[in-house]
């Protein structure tokens, strides 16, 4: 029964990810300037027939409606086009992204979960406590600053003034690392290349902490939010009574019911660590898909935006689905 409503969620999530493929079409025809003329002014002088050459090559002398058929059509089949500007397939180059963006996404969501789950437990067993305030004061600062701040204030420090982190990359141009999976980390834990391994962790720390802060200050609330609701709630109150120990009336009873909103938070939070990473990439010259989407929007490289937009909203909406089914686990009353 549990397959099927799986089944059923992921047919429904088929019109939401058409949709955004429509909308991101339409919005990337909106922005104004157009491919081949700033192609033209990369590449020089153009004649009038390789312009019109070109524009036939990418469909653009279509009408709308046309290539939004033919992007679709495309889509269903797995094929998301050839990038205007580099001239490669857009899948592979996504896939050669892609791994350097789950890597620090990772990384981000690592350090957003040490963080939170630390801070949010202990702020509401000792409320109202200078701890509480403070950790509270930390997750307010940590929400409103923006990631390019606060990226360019972590290179200032660590990496110009310090110099104990490197300042941008994802690795040194002195560690030799074969790649396997593209993953760094993973690679040089499989080659057990320990200079690499090292570099590939510093280079990870600064973007972590970068992209996870934000994320750790609004679940360290939320868990801190639903701790309080259930540590007042009747069934805790009867743990004490029998002389359970506050540990495991805490962490036993307590957490695992006010973790149902906490992992709601944290899934949405996913969208935020993708959309987040644009700004973390650029700001760290990371090679991962924010960095390559930024430069794609301004060289109107519509086929590489597009592709690497379905690729945010797949992820983002399997999140979702992945949350969901966990519900199911902490709470058997919910159901699909």
């Amino acid at each position: 029964m549990r397959i099927i409503k799986v089944i059923e969620r992921i047919l429904v999530m088929i019109p939401i990810v058409v949709g955004v493929a429509v909308i991101v079409f339409l919005f990337m025809r909106l922005m104004p300037g157009d491919p081949v003329d700033i192609m033209m002014g990369q590449g020089g002088a153009v004649s009038a027939g390789e312009v019109e050459r070109l524009r036939e090559e990418f469909n653009l002398d279509k009408p709308l409606h046309v290539q939004l058929g033919l992007f679709l059509s495309d889509l269903v089949r797995g094929d998301l086009g050839n990038s205007y500007i580099q001239r490669r397939p857009v899948k592979a180059l996504i896939l050669g992204r892609l791994p350097a963006t789950i890597e620090l996404a990772l990384g981000g969501f690592i350090v957003s979960l040490l963080i939170a789950f630390p801070v949010g437990i202990l702020s509401a067993v000792r409320q109202n406590t200078w701890l509480d305030r403070l950790s509270m004061a930390g997750s307010f600062l940590g929400i409103s600053m923006p990631p390019f701040w606060l990226g360019i204030v972590l290179l200032l420090l660590f990496s110009v003034q310090l110099q104990w982190l490197p300042v941008q990359g994802r690795i040194g141009h002195d560690a030799a690392l074969q790649q396997i999976t593209g993953f760094y980390v993973l690679d040089s834990l499989l080659t057990r290349n320990w200079a690499a391994l090292r570099s590939s962790l510093l280079h990870l720390v600064l973007p972590s902490i970068t992209l996870g802060l934000p994320m750790a200050s609004v679940v360290a609330r939320v868990l801190r939010s639903s701790m309080l609701e259930t540590l007042r709630a009747d069934y805790v109150t009867l743990a004490r009574a029998k002389g359970a120990h506050e540990g495991r009336v805490v962490m036993g009873h307590a957490l695992s019911n006010a973790l149902i909103p906490t992992i709601t938070v944290v899934g949405l939070q996913v969208g935020v660590l993708l959309g987040g990473n644009m700004i973390v990439e650029t700001v760290f010259s990371w090679p991962g898909l924010g960095r390559m989407v930024v430069d794609a929007i301004f060289d109107r490289d519509f086929p590489l935006v597009q592709g690497t937009v379905m690729v945010y909203a797949f992820i983002f909406v399997l999140t979702n689905l992945v949350v969901d089914i966990l519900y199911t686990y902490l709470n058997p009353k919910i159901q699909l």
